[in-house]
This record gives structure tokens, C-alpha cells and sequence, in this order.
């Protein structure tokens, strides 16, 4: 009897030592990004960029930024296998000319109520190129992520965009006006809000992804930085702009369709933050700004070789879903109007 009961004893605590390690080793489950690109290849990627982009006085633009996104992307891998960008030069050209179009008659209209030597028709077109441009910006997100989305992939399963453009209109609207209502406070709460508008839609295959960050944690962030980065006479930007990148990225869950969810994960310290900017910015100077193509491969290598998605991904479970979406209008666009999304 006593045998029998050793015997269970030592079965158990084999059995709890088995499922303890088996949910460490699933707890501990890591899929790694990493960025392949050296700064030599891109720089002479770049370098035809500019040269064809001042012969064709720009309109070469849309075939240099695909170049140049294409080999971003290709080398930027997930668990060893990269993404691919399959946008063209041809659509970006379609869609820059559009844009080109919308902001020509944006500011045909402003230059009118300059010309016209009149103040009531200049206040009124001025409120009208105003009110067009913020008009415009929740488009040209709304058409960037859809066009960029569809046509990114991943071991053949396409990324995809299924937010609606009414929903876009009020999140960017609603927020702006009350983030000047209260002299920027709510910036925080709107970027936020905003971010999640737009990740919250993104699909990866039959995966979807989330954004959990809380405007009230970046809020903090910003207010920790702020007052620490003066007391430190802007030293402690460079920790600031750490804690911006972990904000961003290690709120992002990939939720796929059995429950399961994984979580990114950076872990670029303020150290490393220091190191590349001062880098970086000897790079520029030195070479007269030639070495920018440099600091792009410098920095997504850094961010990218320091992110990982844990939890439990399962590549194999992804299955398509997206459709195509080829209108790159809005992808233009944002490029003319500085925006950017990270």
C-alpha cells in the first residue's frame, strides 16, 4: 500500500513539473521579426530614386516610393519568410495624379481669395481650403490603409483593411475639435482612439488585430517626458521616445480565429535610442545628407531585430480572406500632407 501510494505521489509531482514547464515553454513562445537590408543596397536603390525623380521634375515619385517600399518590405521578416509589398509604380502614378489634383484645386481656391484683394472673400476661402484640408485627411487614411494593407502579404496570405470611411470621418473629426477645446489635452485620448480606428480593422488573413493601449497611459507618457526632458536639458528624450515606441507597438494583439492571441513585443531600450539618433545624425552631416538611406536600414533593423510576437501564433492557421484593393490615391496623398503612421 505504501508502494501504490509512492508510486502515485511521484506520478503527480512528474505530472505537475510536466504541465508547469509545457505552459512556461507556451507562455515563452516567441516569433521573431527581423530587418535584412543593408544600407549599401538601399542607398543605391535610393540614389536612382533621386536621380530619376529630378530628371522627370517628380513625376517619377510613385515608381521610387514602390522601389523603395518593395525592398523595405522584403527584407523585413516574420519567423524567417518576409513580407511582400506587390503595389506598382503605375498604381501610386494613377493615384498621385489625383492627389495632385485635389490640392491644386485646394489651393486654387485660397490663391483666389488672395488675389481678389477683398478680406470677407479671402476669410472665406481661406475657411474653405481649412475646412477642405481637414476634409481630406480621414480620406486619404482611410484609402492609405485599405490600398497598403491589400497589398502587403505574408507567405501568400494578404493583409486587408475593413473599416468604414464614416467611422474614420468621426473619429479623426470628433477628436480633432476636441483636442482644441481642450488646448491639447485630449491629443492623447485622440491618438489613441484613432490608432484603434485603424489597427482595430486591419486582417491578416482570417486574423485580426487589436489595439489595447489607453489614452490615459499615453497621456502619462507624455507628461513624463515633457517635464523630465527639460529637467534633464533633453537628455531624457531619448527614453522618451522609448517609451513612445513601446506605447505603439506592444499594444498590438494579433487575435486569431480560434481565440488564440499573440502580442507584440519591443524591446529597444533608451540607450539604443541614443546610440542610433546620435549616429544617425553624424551620418547626415557627414555625408551631406547622402547617408539617409543609412539611417532607415539602421533604424528598422533596431526595431525590427528588437520585436517579437508572443503568445501563440499559429502561421499555419491563416487562412486568405482579403480581396485585392488597387486604388492608391490616398496613399499619395498622405506623403503631400506629412502624415505618417507607425
Amino acid at each position: 500500500m505504501h508502494g501504490l501510494c509512492y508510486f502515485f505521489q511521484s506520478f503527480l509531482t512528474y505530472f505537475q513539473a510536466f504541465m508547469t514547464t509545457t505552459l512556461l515553454e507556451k507562455e515563452k513562445q516567441t516569433t521573431h521579426f527581423s530587418f535584412t537590408g543593408r544600407g549599401s543596397e538601399y542607398f543605391a536603390i535610393e540614389i536612382v530614386n533621386l536621380l530619376l525623380t529630378v530628371f522627370t521634375l517628380g513625376l517619377y515619385y510613385p515608381w521610387a516610393k514602390a522601389k523603395s517600399m518593395q525592398y523595405l518590405y522584403r527584407k523585413t521578416e516574420l519567423a524567417g519568410t518576409p513580407f511582400v509589398f506587390h503595389g506598382t509604380g503605375k498604381e501610386m502614378f494613377i493615384g498621385f495624379i489625383k492627389g495632385v489634383g485635389a490640392f491644386i484645386l485646394l489651393y486654387a481656391v485660397l490663391m483666389y481669395g488672395v488675389i481678389s484683394e477683398d478680406l470677407s472673400t479671402l476669410l472665406i476661402t481661406y475657411a474653405v481650403f481649412i475646412l477642405g484640408f481637414l476634409a481630406l485627411i480621414p480620406v486619404a487614411l482611410h484609402g492609405m490603409m485599405r490600398y497598403r494593407t491589400s497589398r502587403t502579404s505574408w507567405r501568400g496570405i494578404h493583409l486587408g483593411y475593413r473599416g468604414e470611411l464614416s467611422d474614420m470621418y468621426s473619429t479623426y473629426l470628433i477628436g480633432f475639435f476636441l483636442t482644441i477645446l481642450t488646448f491639447g489635452i485630449y491629443g492623447s485620448w485622440f491618438v489613441v482612439k484613432l490608432r484603434k480606428q485603424m489597427i482595430d480593422n486591419v486582417r491578416f488573413g482570417n486574423a485580426s488585430l487589436r489595439y489595447v493601449g489607453d489614452g490615459g497611459d499615453l497621456f502619462l507618457i507624455h507628461l513624463k517626458g515633457y517635464f523630465l526632458s527639460i529637467f534633464t536639458l533633453g537628455i531624457y528624450l531619448f527614453w522618451y521616445t522609448k517609451n513612445l515606441l513601446h506605447f505603439y507597438v506592444n499594444n498590438i494583439v494579433v487575435l486569431q480565429e480560434d481565440g488564440s492571441y499573440s502580442r507584440l513585443q519591443c524591446d529597444v531600450s533608451g540607450w539604443d535610442v541614443l546610440k542610433l539618433t546620435v549616429g544617425n545624425i553624424l551620418i547626415v552631416v557627414f555625408t551631406l545628407g547622402l547617408g539617409i538611406p543609412l539611417t532607415t536600414t539602421r533604424t528598422m533593423s533596431l526595431i525590427m531585430n528588437n520585436t517579437v510576437m508572443r503568445g501563440d501564433f499559429d502561421a499555419d492557421a491563416l487562412v486568405q480572406t482579403e480581396e485585392a484593393y488597387d486604388s492608391a490615391t490616398y496613399e499619395s496623398m498622405t506623403d503631400m500632407m506629412d502624415i505618417g503612421v507607425i
